[in-house]
């Protein structure tokens, strides 16, 4: 007879590789269950990333009758701050401590902003609710300081964690290792998602405010026990006195490179066409579809779910050799119908097509992602690879950003002009000011295929060793 394993590791350990794609992540130094508990900020990241851009989106503008344009803006307030996450992994490499910790301080400090943005967070639904006597503009005001926050606190953690894998990660397995994070924060997307699906199902002001304050909880509580005893201290490496690189003329000589520009164009139409539609997605079916507060909450977890079997089919097809501006163009390609099933579920009434198009969305954006981030780090010389991340993600967040805000306020401006009737007899419904955001989307879609054309011709010399890259690590968003 068999002898039962003793752990569920060892349980685990006699399941093929191949049926856990990121198991071989483990090593010796770096243990499947240490980097499992480790991963557990990039779930909280995933949470709040849900309620900033999925839950409290939808009521604001549907429920709470607040100004889609205003909560454009609001959402868009953490993804400014995006931006800055390469300077921030840089402070972190380089910080000063004495008790000699250089991510601990980081991590530390972004749950603090995301536990405090979320804790004001419930005051702020209660003034914008109408519940009070105050003056309506404080609602406005705590929102947005709530929204910044969450932002700002998600970004440091999320960066000075990812810093934090990869130190403790063998130089081999540092691929594989921010890999498995970066699934994981798809996978605390998804599971936040139906979970405050199920828990806003019965939909009411004090229910919503109950799940943001367990949010809240929830946040400090993973964090904490993600960070607990992962990082060793070393007083000698965070000595006052070392001496620092220049990180201006680091990042001029990546600059320098002959199609960085163009790589990063690229990023920054095609983020702009995937990202548009992110303040939207939820209030279209709420108002057009009809949809309750938990069915509009799940299409969220559909987003995320689309996304991550982008990832995996990247994943597949550039370890078989695949060029990574090929797949991103792809991806762009495969957003075309999507948008398009987005808008014909309005004149079709169709709740199904409208989940269909929102999940190739998100297959699409994935397969964009992948292969433009692949494509980065290719261009990235010996010791660049954290700016290489550094600037797609500058690059990324702020045309996101951008484009949730102006999509919000097209939306707003063009169902001002419907309902006036001052578009025509013809353009006179709710929808109007959706569609001419995803026509929009669309359009840059086309713009995105336009800007890589050239790269997709590999240059003198260029060969394929970008294509021939194995998937990895280094390729995930930081």
């Amino acid at each position: 007879m068999t002898q039962r394993p003793k752990s569920v590791a060892e349980a685990w350990g006699r399941v093929s590789p191949r049926f856990l794609p990121f198991a071989d992540a483990a090593t010796p130094e770096l243990p499947l269950g240490r980097l499992l508990r480790l991963a557990l900020f990039q779930v909280s990241v995933g949470m709040a990333m849900v309620l900033l851009s999925g839950t409290l989106n939808r009521v604001m503008i549907v429920e709470l009758g607040v100004a889609t344009w205003l909560v454009a803006l609001m959402v868009s307030l953490p993804l400014v701050f995006a931006p800055f996450r390469a300077l921030v992994g840089f402070k972190s490499d380089m910080h000063k401590s004495v008790l000699g910790w250089k991510r601990v301080p980081y991590i530390w400090f972004g749950t603090l902003l995301q536990f405090g943005g979320f804790a004001i967070m419930p005051f702020a639904l209660l003034i914008l609710s109408g519940d009070t006597t105050g003056p309506h503009w404080v609602g406005h005001v705590s929102a947005a300081l709530a929204f910044l926050l969450v932002g700002a606190g998600l970004h440091t953690t999320q960066t000075a964690g990812l810093a934090l894998a990869s130190d403790l990660a063998p130089e081999a397995a540092r691929p594989r290792v921010v890999a498995l994070l970066y699934v994981m924060l798809l996978v605390g997307m998804v599971a936040s998602s139906l979970f405050f699906g199920w828990l806003l199902d019965n939909f009411s002001q004090l229910r919503l405010i109950q799940v943001v304050q367990g949010a809240a909880v929830i946040t400090l509580v993973l964090n904490v026990i993600a960070l607990w005893k992962q990082e060793a201290r070393n007083p000698a490496a965070t000595r006052p006195d070392r001496e620092r690189p220049a990180f201006r003329e680091t990042w001029r000589q990546f600059k320098e490179q002959g199609r960085t520009i163009r790589v990063l164009v690229v990023v920054g139409l095609g983020t702009a066409a995937f990202s548009m539609q992110d303040i939207l997605l939820e209030p279209y079916g709420g108002q057009i579809l009809k949809l309750s507060v938990s069915q509009t909450t799940l299409l969220t977890a559909m987003l995320a779910g689309g996304t991550l079997a982008g990832f995996a089919l990247a994943a597949r097809q550039l370890a078989r050799g695949t060029d990574p501006y090929r797949l991103a163009a792809l991806g762009a390609v495969v957003g075309l119908p999507a948008f398009s099933a987005v808008i014909f579920a309005d004149p079709l009434g169709s709740a199904i097509l409208f989940r269909i198009g929102t999940t190739l969305i998100g297959f699409g954006g994935g397969l964009f992602a992948v292969g433009m981030l692949t494509a980065v780090m290719a261009l990235a010389r010996s010791g660049q690879g954290g700016l290489a991340l550094g600037a797609w993600g500058a690059v990324q967040a702020t045309s996101a950003g951008v484009a949730i805000a102006l999509g919000g306020a097209l939306r707003d401006f063009f169902s001002g002009l419907a309902e006036a009737g001052a578009l025509g007899p013809a353009l006179t419904g709710p929808s109007v000011g959706y569609g001419i955001v995803y026509h929009l989307e669309i359009a840059l879609l086309f713009a995105t295929l336009v800007a890589i054309g050239p790269l997709v011709r590999p240059s003198v010399g260029e060969g394929r060793s970008q294509s021939s890259s194995r998937f990895g690590l280094a390729e995930f968003p930081g």
